[in-house]
């Protein structure tokens, strides 16, 4: 019975950004494949994405969750952008999740605009599935 309710769910969407001019995108490739090995469907938006090009594809795919990869240090200019977008578009309740490599103090600033998990670069996969299913799964349907 179990297998056959979750046959019937919808499959949580994922899209992966690189927003910035940050060209190193290994991580999040192999983050997209434990994603989508998890049954997630996963949109992976390619290197040097505009905060307005990541948000029009969030809302345009109707993604549960946005999460941006950073590297290059942008995330306390980068995440004011997305949300104050997110929320021009109508899309405020979506799950925005930050990964990558920053600073202890920027994940604070982040986290008080409304990112709701980082996962920096040494989060083993298994632990960014549980994390995004936990956070859908709390927010419940939109």
């Amino acid at each position: 019975m179990e297998q056959l309710l979750a046959m019937d769910q919808t499959p949580i969407r994922v899209l992966l950004a690189k927003v910035g001019l940050d060209g190193h995108d290994r991580g999040v490739k192999v983050v997209a494949r434990a994603l989508r090995d998890a049954g997630m469907d996963v949109i992976y938006s390619g290197l040097h994405r505009t905060p307005d090009e990541v948000v029009n594809t969030a809302v345009q795919e109707d993604v549960d969750v946005l999460g941006v990869s950073l590297l290059s240090g942008v995330q306390l200019t980068v995440f004011p952008k997305i949300f104050a977008l997110l929320e021009e578009k109508g899309a405020g309740d979506l799950i925005v999740i930050a990964g990558g490599v920053m600073p202890d103090e920027d994940i604070v600033a982040i986290r008080k605009l409304g990112v709701r998990e980082v996962l920096l670069q040494d989060t083993p996969p298994q632990a960014i599935v549980e994390s995004i299913r936990t956070l859908v799964a709390a927010r419940g349907a939109r």
